[in-house]
């Protein structure tokens, strides 16, 4: 079992490290390929899209598919995403490759969930889950770090060819170790889409799309933060990512162990928490030490949110697990645009480069009013469960007054 699950958790490390080094490299790229910072933002935008369009259709299409075989068919399109993602000659075609490469993100990340989550006992899915996704978090520690390092010394296009490598080295671990397992042989995509009409499903969603965005619009820019706010040399990034790696592994690892005791206060405390630290950063942020403890926990407190979101979608999906869990990862890199997008706008309109955290922070506020409708949506269901299974007591038999 844990062997298999490093198999699953090694796909995360390359999807980690494809999505999250965009950032780093960002000033590369920009140079690259011939744009300002903020059009090139739009690169970490499109892969989001794709990620948003992928995970459902994919998960929907293919959920009678062998798992096992379907973790290594959508690595092998991870795979060739990657390479054309090196190979673009101009922004355009940059653009579509990114866009290929996110589409097959989400819908990985849910069968390899689910794939881990039946190994283990009822009780420690969420630990099981968090498992895969620290590969995600792994990469931001090692992967993404050195990948910038990379892309800064040898081109940024030299950051891609290493996620092909790791791409290619998950594919032959997941056939040697992972133990085959069949699909849902009675799933439709009419009812693996029927998820989506859940009410509970869509707030949570929200809740990922709008809370998350936060955190995206600080990192998206955190190359130019480090840079031009703390004053600190270019060198300084893949250090700071390497903090936020740090963060990530951290939280990825606590917020298995908080979904399993209590899923929901979980959430809301993680975006509780996310909040505050993003406005905390956008006053620190000159400040290197500032910047580097700001950072840290904001890793943290995104990592704990985005393991109670997906056990919670796994949790209000019904049947269609594997939708729901590949559904996080489109609302996350669906909050992936929006913040990049609205970071990009207030840098734009030359606001500075501290605007984005400022942003981030209004955002995770926003997110807690679909989170404040789940609540009230989950007490009610609760307490007319509670109703329902109530002892019906005798009849009350009303005596005429004499």
């Amino acid at each position: 079992m844990v062997v298999a699950v490093v198999a699953l958790a090694l796909g995360g490390f390359a999807i980690g490290t494809t999505e999250f080094v965009t950032m780093g490299v960002l000033p590369d790229i920009a140079d690259g390929v011939g744009v300002d910072i903020p059009s090139a933002g739009h690169v970490i935008s499109v892969y989001a899209l794709g990620v948003v369009v992928g995970a459902p259709v994919i998960a929907a299409l293919s959920a009678r598919l062998p798992r096992r075989a379907l973790l290594v068919g959508l690595m092998g399109a991870f795979l060739v995403g990657n390479a054309l993602t090196a190979l673009a000659p101009g922004y355009r075609t940059l653009l579509v490759a990114r866009f290929l490469t996110g589409l097959p993100h989400g819908a990985y990340f849910g069968v390899a969930s689910l794939v881990a989550a039946s190994l283990v006992a009822p009780h420690l899915r969420g630990r099981a889950v968090s498992s895969v996704i620290l590969g995600l978090a792994a990469a931001m520690l090692t992967g993404v770090p050195a990948a910038t390092w990379m892309g800064q010394q040898l081109g940024w296009r030299s950051a891609y060819w290493l996620v092909v490598v790791l791409a290619a080295i998950t594919v032959a671990a997941v056939l040697a170790v992972v133990p085959s397992s069949p699909g849902r042989a009675e799933a439709t995509i009419r009812g693996e889409l029927g998820a989506l009409k859940r009410p509970q499903v869509i707030l949570t969603l929200l809740v990922g799309v709008v809370g998350f965005g936060g955190m995206f619009a600080l990192y998206s820019y955190i190359a130019p933060v480090v840079t031009d706010v703390a004053q600190l040399s270019r060198g300084t990034v893949p250090w700071v990512l390497l903090v936020y790696g740090a963060g990530g592994v951290i939280g990825t690892a606590l917020g298995g162990r908080l979904a399993d005791w209590s899923l929901f206060p979980s959430l809301v405390g993680s975006l509780v928490f996310l909040g505050v630290l993003l406005a905390v950063v956008a006053l620190v942020s000159p400040w290197a030490p500032g910047l580097f403890v700001g950072v840290f926990l904001v890793s943290i407190g995104a990592s704990v949110m985005a393991i109670c979101m997906q056990m919670r979608l796994m949790e209000t999906a019904g049947d269609a697990q594997m939708l729901g869990a590949a559904l996080n990862h489109s609302a996350l890199n669906m909050a992936n645009a929006l913040g990049a997008w609205l970071g990009g706008l207030v840098i734009a309109a030359g606001l500075g480069y501290r605007a984005p955290s400022v942003v981030g922070a209004g955002l995770a506020v926003a997110g807690l009013i679909p989170l404040a409708l789940s609540a009230v949506l989950r007490r009610r269901t609760r307490d007319a469960a509670v109703r329902a299974d109530a002892p019906v007591g005798p009849a009350r038999v009303r005596v005429p007054a004499a």
